[in-house]
């Protein structure tokens, strides 16, 4: 049975593939959720239509009314990316469009992690996407991690000290923010 003071947590990776750091990282975290907080991977970015505000009504498609519900009931959103093409990934930004008009990420605690070759160009995107949608994301709950891949080892471990200390520290804030 779930206690009445368990925070909620939904990890959402802006890379669909299975393997990817951005997952690795996520997977990282959840071994150091603390106990009493439930954490969970949300792995349906691929089933959210494209963003049509036509749909934007009082039935919008199943895979956007359970995305949104599920926001919604979060203490709290990790958003774990790598940067495509000098920007953020399509099905992420995607998914954050269908929000706008819920509000479903307003005034909801957001640790932001891009990790990827670069990132930089993501990072400030998504800090901007984030700051439209009104979501509690600050300096202090977000970090990019370049050269991701030099800092794990073959089974996705991360073994850069730094990285770790970086991503533990924000992952922190984020916690105390909930």
């Amino acid at each position: 049975m779930q206690s009445l003071s368990a925070k909620n947590i939904i990890a959402i990776s802006g890379s669909l593939r299975a393997g990817s750091s951005n997952h690795a990282i996520l997977n990282y975290l959840d071994k150091i959720t603390p106990v009493g907080t439930n954490y969970s991977i949300y792995d349906g970015l691929a089933q959210i239509p494209h963003f049509d505000p036509g749909l934007e009504n009082d039935n919008p498609p199943t895979a956007v009314k359970a995305f949104r519900k599920l926001i919604a009931d979060a203490d709290g959103v990790i958003i774990c990316t790598p940067e495509y093409a000098f920007g953020v990934p399509g099905t992420l930004k995607n998914a954050l469009d269908w929000t706008v008009s819920s509000g479903s990420l307003s005034e909801k605690p957001l640790a932001l992690i891009t990790a990827s070759t670069g990132g930089e160009n993501a990072h400030a995107a998504l800090l901007l996407i984030l700051g439209a949608l009104n979501a509690k994301v600050t300096k202090e709950t977000s970090i990019l991690i370049s050269f991701i891949r030099s800092k794990m080892d073959g089974d996705g471990n991360i073994t850069d000290d730094a990285a770790v200390e970086g991503l533990t520290q924000v992952f922190n804030t984020f916690l105390a923010l909930l």
